[in-house]
């Protein structure tokens, strides 16, 4: 009796040994969570938790429930989008779980500000190259909707690769025994993406009409990447347009020959079905996968991306 008694003791012992090894990562959304699940596939001892509902969408208003301070509490990684998108976190993070890592997934990739800033600064040196070599050829670079810091890196399969990296060397400096496996699923994730992107990037240089209206900022950093010119917003503030803007909106689709207007399945399309009225544009609707299932196939990301090519398609025509 006694044996067994020790025996029980040295199980139960070893169980909670085993559950103190356990890496608990909790990921912010959608999005970050589904590319982190991708990067620790295969890796034993990871519990890969979504604090905000799957279907939720981009939390820009969002305020901490104790249920989701709890799930903070618990964990020993916290995998956030960052460039300002979870503003709701800081202090009630720390107070929490004072000791919680946290992982920037977006840690070393230009916003579009930077991007702005750097790609003016290369226009420059080519007006001054160009005025020093008048033969020399002008190129017509576009423009893109780049106002304020956008955190929406995810929507675009080129950046989503660069944070499947970020995310694989965070859970490296956590779990240093398990670098071989996050930074093998990383890299075959990221070459994935980027071939993807490469042929988004194809389609953009084929459509007939590359000028599109967009919801909210949520498609820049693929527009840019393909090459896709944001002619118009339909919710600069996040709010519904007024009745002016709406003229003001119908006159800038109107005067810069905006292709189609394109909606998102987080938020109701009224705003552009009444623009489409107005204009006669088509309507869309592309997915930035900033939502999904609560059980999203690993390779859920590609399946959306591909649909958002086939509406691009359909909807912009291609050149011949």
């Amino acid at each position: 009796m006694k044996n067994r008694l020790w025996i029980l003791i040295g199980a139960l012992a070893f169980g909670a040994t085993l559950a103190r090894a356990e890496l608990n990562v909790l990921c912010t959304t959608f999005p970050i969570h589904l590319i982190a699940r991708n990067v620790a596939q295969g890796r034993a001892g990871v519990d890969l938790q979504l604090m905000l509902p799957a279907g939720m969408g981009c939390p820009h208003d969002y305020a901490l429930t104790p249920q989701d301070l709890r799930k903070i509490a618990a964990a020993d990684v916290l995998v956030v989008n960052g460039l300002g998108l979870e503003e709701f976190l800081g202090a009630p993070v720390k107070t929490a779980n004072p000791d919680v890592e946290t992982v920037d997934s977006s840690a070393g990739i230009p916003n579009l500000l930077e991007y702005a800033h750097e790609h003016a600064e290369a226009e420059e040196d080519h007006d001054h190259e160009a005025e020093a070599d008048p033969g020399h050829a002008e190129h017509d670079h576009g423009h893109h909707h780049h106002a304020g810091v956008n955190p929406h890196l995810f929507a675009s399969p080129r950046q989503a690769a660069r944070i499947a990296l970020n995310v694989a060397a965070g859970l490296s400096k956590a779990d240093p025994e398990g670098a071989g496996v996050y930074f093998r699923n990383a890299q075959a994730y990221a070459d994935r993406l980027n071939a993807l992107a490469d042929e988004m990037a194809a389609l953009g240089r084929t459509l007939k009409n590359n000028r599109i209206v967009e919801p909210h900022g949520v498609f820049d950093y693929l527009a840019r990447d393909m090459g896709l010119e944001v002619v118009a917003v339909l919710r600069p503030h996040g709010q519904e347009p007024s009745a002016a803007e709406m003229l003001e909106l119908v006159r800038t689709l109107r005067a810069k020959q905006a292709g189609a207007i394109f909606t998102e399945p987080q938020y109701p399309a009224k705003v552009g079905a009444a623009l489409a009225r107005e204009t006669g544009l088509p309507t869309a609707t592309l997915d930035p996968v900033a939502t999904g299932p609560d059980a999203a196939p690993l390779d859920y990301y590609e399946t959306a991306m591909r649909q958002n090519m086939e509406t691009l398609r359909a909807t912009l025509g291609v050149q011949p």
